[in-house]
């Protein structure tokens, strides 16, 4: 038996991939171990923002460590960061055994010495009620912030049928809320079909007995498919709840972003959103300190904000990549002190944004998936929160009562992010 331990950064995309891996790899051959020593430690980086590579780096660094007291036989990285910069890694790091790209699983398994595979089933670290479901790969936009294309390529759907043995796989592991993402979860199916088929595949996977909620993550604002409206709306299975990174508001920064929407086509979709799919849940990201983003701009972003009024908001600071289309051709000169202070007023602002949506839900129901139990306390979520992004939904006094199951619980207090409930019946 071959001992082997696969250490995951970045994403959750990157976490599908791991997963994808470990199930293609023959258990009578392979033993998967969390103390060493090791045969192999593969580490799957991320190569995306400046933080997440030097996470990666150093995490590399830990395992060629660990290689020198003789804990490891065969140090392997692969994933974005490998892919990114497949030239430099080897020498700058060259007690590596072996580098391999994004792209290069079936190549890995062929260097592991496991057989090629369609990457269909998944074997999940960690027992939970929801898994993310990768419904394609890569992106065909070119954001002059993003360096993605780069890394990933061009835009590739998973076939539906490779997708509803994958979810089928997962439901009898005990799975029953699927996370759909993506670079681009509204381009799934352009390159198979010829058309934008979101809208069927949340129905062929609805119909899955055993999936009881469907959540849609990375959804690119232009030209959102109509059809996924009408699915969010009437089919009781797909959340009312839609991650979709707007990014800035003001036009000249959309300009500056290659974003292809301006602000009024931002505000009759969001307005659109909400009126079709009445309660729905809206989660989205925005930059501060795009190259070219004045006070105005950014004041724009924070009307625009209370304004919207999102129950979800994410930001975070630009940085410049190489190989990007912003790093070459616009200047990164916002000062990095006055661009946390953007991130801090805009994330001020949304706190008590968050805080009202929250207080709103005092004394209403709602059903919850229990994601884990910690001590007597069980941490679930609603139709309303995303696992890892989102808050909580807290109930003390409930022990026995096991990972995956639903709830039904009352709100009772409500702070900037999380909740408290108590059980109404089980």
């Amino acid at each position: 038996m071959k001992r082997l331990k696969v250490i995951t950064l970045g994403c959750s995309k990157n976490s599908v991939d791991t997963e994808h891996l470990l199930a293609a790899l023959p258990p009578e051959e392979f033993s998967l171990c969390g103390e060493a020593p090791f045969d192999y430690l593969l580490y799957n980086t991320c190569g995306f923002i400046g933080d997440a590579k030097e996470e990666s780096i150093q995490a590399v660094l830990e395992g060629v460590e660990a290689k020198k007291r003789g804990e490891v036989d065969k140090l392997v990285v692969f994933g974005c960061l490998s892919q990114r910069y497949a030239a430099e890694m080897p020498a700058l790091i060259p007690e590596v055994d072996a580098w391999f790209g994004a792209r290069d699983m079936n190549p890995l398994l062929k260097y592991l010495g496991a057989p090629p595979s369609r990457f269909t089933t998944r074997r999940q670290e960690a027992h939970r009620g929801y898994a993310y479901l990768k419904i394609s790969e890569g992106c065909d936009r070119r954001c002059s912030y993003c360096a993605i294309p780069f890394i990933r390529g061009a835009h590739k759907s998973v076939p539906m049928e490779d997708l509803e043995t994958e979810a089928r796989g997962l439901v009898a592991e005990g799975v029953s809320e699927l996370i759909l993402i993506a670079q681009d979860t509204t381009f799934y199916g352009l390159d198979l079909y010829g058309r934008r088929t979101l809208a069927e595949l949340l129905r062929r996977l609805s119909a899955i007995e055993g999936v009881e909620r469907l959540r849609i993550h990375y959804s690119y604002p232009t030209d959102f498919p109509e059809d996924v409206l009408e699915e969010m709306a009437d089919n009781p299975k797909v959340c009312k709840y839609l991650d979709i990174p707007l990014q800035h508001i003001s036009d000249r920064v959309l300009k500056n972003m290659h974003r292809h929407i301006d602000s009024a086509g931002t505000r009759e979709l969001i307005a659109k959103l909400r009126a079709r799919v009445p309660g729905v849940v809206l989660r989205t990201t925005m930059i501060v300190g795009h190259p070219g983003e004045s006070e105005e701009d950014f004041e724009e972003l924070i009307d625009f904000v209370r304004e919207a009024r999102f129950e979800r908001l994410g930001a975070f600071c630009y940085s410049e990549e190489e190989g990007t289309w912003g790093a070459a051709n616009l200047k990164d000169y916002i000062p990095e002190d006055e661009k946390r202070r953007r991130l801090e007023d805009l994330m001020s602002l949304q706190a008590g944004i968050s805080l009202e949506f929250n207080q709103s839900r005092v004394g209403t129901t709602a059903r919850v998936l229990v994601d884990s139990v910690v001590g007597d306390s069980l941490v679930c979520r609603s139709y309303a929160e995303s696992p890892e992004v989102d808050g909580e939904i807290i109930v003390k006094n409930a022990g026995g009562i096991p990972v995956g199951a639903y709830l039904d619980v009352r709100i009772t207090e409500a702070g900037e992010y999380d909740l408290l409930g108590e059980i109404i019946n089980g």
